[in-house]
């Protein structure tokens, strides 16, 4: 009899215990549901984007504080180098800063990300949406992966989208699934011009758009309170300049000649293929650098040229063919080639490289040389 007592009295505790704790759960995550609420409202009061406080938006914020703050803190110098850069462009186009957390939305500020599709870059340009705002993409270098140039391209595409849309919810949504498809969105919703209202009628992946911009906005803007600090101490977009080529040259002759890290290299000049810059009569290719390193080269510069140019000469490794899309180059076949797999490489199709080259079957051999119009540019 009296173990029963002693079992009941002590289920009648655990019990009452499971009931607080669970209500305390309730009650600290009611507070936090009320904290992001009081702080979106404050962004909303700043900024130029209407900011819509739904439980879809505030579950997304829950996700990214759960997944993203340890992600963010680890990576606080680069977030903080881009972030600046972004602000420095921004601010001259008179575009609204906030844009400036758009790229941790498309690329989580990885500018050698590659989506299925095959946009590209930090800003994750398709091919033609960046030939169209002055990128370049041959054999050597794609400035879709270049952090200034697709930064001021992508000011150049936002600013023309905003023509389209004066609404800046819109624009961003132009942005993501084309101009097309907001304009159809807007249509079927029966001429509503307002992003929330027109949301059902977008593409799936547009209509998360803003709410994962919103939420993206929120973490950044609020980080301190979760333990991350952005500060702009170290690394920062200020101390860093570029420096147009002369001669072709390699970012590894850069790092040997100066003795400075190659990886901080390689982190600064992303969009060169082989790492190595091309010397073009039309167009500036820049190495870009801290600007203290920069004054170093400056001051050896007919050295480091000479030293380049030696290495080049040295090195018994062939340089890649220079080529831009749809130019004429002869592919020289290498073990395990088949035409399938040049045809994917080059983006064109077997039928087509057969018709080039006046080939009956489907037979190539090592060494053969092949000519190829090519609709991309492979990475390797």
């Amino acid at each position: 009899m009296i173990n029963k007592i002693v079992f009941i009295f002590t289920w009648l505790i655990i019990s009452v215990s499971q009931h607080n704790i669970a209500q305390n759960s309730r009650n600290v995550i009611d507070v936090q549901i009320d904290t992001i609420k009081y702080r979106l409202n404050k962004l909303n009061q700043k900024t130029t984007f209407e900011i819509y406080c739904n439980d879809e938006v505030i579950e997304i914020i829950n996700r990214h504080l759960e997944r993203r703050i340890e992600y963010y803190n680890n990576r606080k110098e680069k977030f903080v180098y881009y972030l600046e850069m972004f602000e420095k462009h921004l601010k001259e186009n008179k575009i609204p800063l906030e844009i400036k957390y758009l790229p941790i939305v498309e690329s989580m500020l990885d500018p050698k990300a590659v989506s299925r599709a095959g946009a590209t870059g930090l800003w994750q340009f398709m091919f033609y949406t960046g030939l169209k705002n002055g990128l370049r993409n041959n054999s050597y270098v794609d400035e879709r992966i270049d952090p200034v140039k697709s930064t001021m391209a992508a000011c150049r595409y936002l600013t023309k989208l905003y023509e389209i849309y004066p609404d800046w919810n819109l624009a961003l949504a132009s942005y993501n699934a084309g101009p097309g498809n907001v304009r159809k969105a807007i249509r079927n919703s029966g001429g509503k011009s307002d992003y929330w209202e027109i949301r059902p009628f977008l593409p799936k992946e547009t209509a998360n758009y803003i709410p994962k911009f919103i939420a993206t906005m929120y973490l950044i803007e609020y980080a301190k309170e979760y333990g991350v600090d952005f500060s702009r101490k170290h690394n920062s977009f200020s101390k860093i300049g570029r420096l147009a080529v002369k001669e072709k040259i390699s970012l590894k002759h850069v790092a040997d000649f100066l003795k400075f890290p190659l990886d901080s290299i390689r982190f600064l000049n992303p969009s060169y293929t082989h790492e190595i810059i091309p010397f073009q009569e039309d167009k500036k290719n820049y190495l870009t650098l801290p600007k203290e390193e920069i004054r170093k080269l400056l001051s050896n510069e007919n050295n480091f040229y000479s030293y380049s140019k030696e290495e080049f000469n040295n090195s018994a490794k062939k340089l890649p063919e220079f080529y831009t899309r749809n130019s004429r180059i002869k592919y020289k076949v290498k073990y395990g080639d088949y035409l399938g797999k040049i045809a994917k490489k080059f983006g064109v199709k077997i039928s087509d490289i057969k018709k080039w080259n006046k080939l009956d079957g489907d037979y190539i051999k090592e060494n053969q040389r092949l000519i190829v119009y090519p609709k991309k540019i492979p990475r390797n």
